[in-house]
């Protein structure tokens, strides 16, 4: 028993941030964008990143995915550094936009990454059959990308992403661009997915009602240079449906997150662009897919 319990505790999280600061030069001089984030992920959990624009989500988003290196600190993903990680393949990642190619097929979006990591066509096969079941999307192998609604496109993003097997998730506001109908569609879809792998998701959002709905944990961020403010549990019952939404508990974590993110603070906010929120150039998108 005292063997057992000696084993749990050497488990490694999937992410461990310690004392990470950001700091971004610009010609009219430094933005410190974050300041002491300490940070740990367990294994199978779905955390949200949440914080007034320019408080550096989806910077620390791609620090865990070695998109841009710390300024200090340290960043670990599955007890290995982030840019070993990164090489070694352990997350998938998926953004706002689906950033698909017109030129393939839905089948052939999803089966690029484990092209580029030389499976053989049967086996890329037979993946992106199990991943169209997985995101309901049979009889769309054949389909082009602009062929599909904005929220099938992300779809086949996810199934990309998830197409090798990554032990992380990274996923930067991916329904941001949809309408309130179609997100709330693709919150439910994401939660069945999340339901059937049980890979550890990091997931940035500027929706409350959204954080609150997927998560089993929710990070709340102080604006810029930001911090964590409060981490808020999220004790809803799993599976999570449409009838969550009206249970009495998630208003009241939806009022506890909103609360904790008007706390007072002194420190301003530039627009996103200017702190590299947002921007993610096209060289990290091409990175993070495992094209360079």
């Amino acid at each position: 028993m005292a063997e057992q319990a000696a084993a749990a505790d050497q488990v490694l999280p999937v992410v461990r941030v310690a004392g990470v600061d950001k700091t971004f030069g610009t010609e009219s001089g430094g933005v410190h964008a974050l300041d002491g984030i300490d940070l740990t992920i367990g294994e199978g959990e779905f955390v949200s990143l949440i914080g007034p624009s320019g408080c550096g989500k989806s910077t620390l988003l791609r620090l865990i995915g070695d998109l841009t290196a710390p300024t200090a600190g340290t960043i670990e993903v599955n007890g290995k550094p982030a840019r070993r990680a990164r090489l070694d393949r352990d997350y998938g990642m998926v953004f706002q936009a689906p950033v698909l190619m017109e030129w393939r097929t839905v089948a052939r979006n999803i089966e690029l990454p484990l092209e580029l990591m030389g499976f053989g066509r049967a086996e890329r096969g037979r993946r992106s059959a199990d991943l169209l079941r997985l995101v309901e999307l049979e009889g769309f192998e054949s389909r082009h990308p602009w062929q599909l609604s904005g929220g099938m496109q992300q779809r086949v993003a996810i199934a990309r992403a998830l197409a090798f097997d990554p032990k992380l998730l990274l996923m930067d506001e991916p329904f941001g661009a949809l309408d309130e109908m179609t997100r709330e569609r693709m919150n439910l879809e994401l939660m069945r997915i999340w339901t059937r792998t049980r890979t550890t998701v990091v997931f940035v959002t500027h929706s409350i009602p959204e954080a609150v709905f997927l998560s089993t944990r929710v990070v709340v961020m102080s604006p810029r240079p930001g911090r964590i403010s409060r981490v808020v549990d999220i004790d809803l019952p799993q599976p999570r449906t449409v009838e969550t939404r009206e249970q009495e508990r998630y208003f009241e974590l939806v009022t506890e997150v909103r609360e904790a993110l008007r706390r007072p603070e002194t420190a301003g906010t530039l627009p996103p662009d200017e702190d590299g929120e947002r921007v993610i150039a096209d060289a990290d998108r091409i990175r993070a897919e495992g094209l360079a």
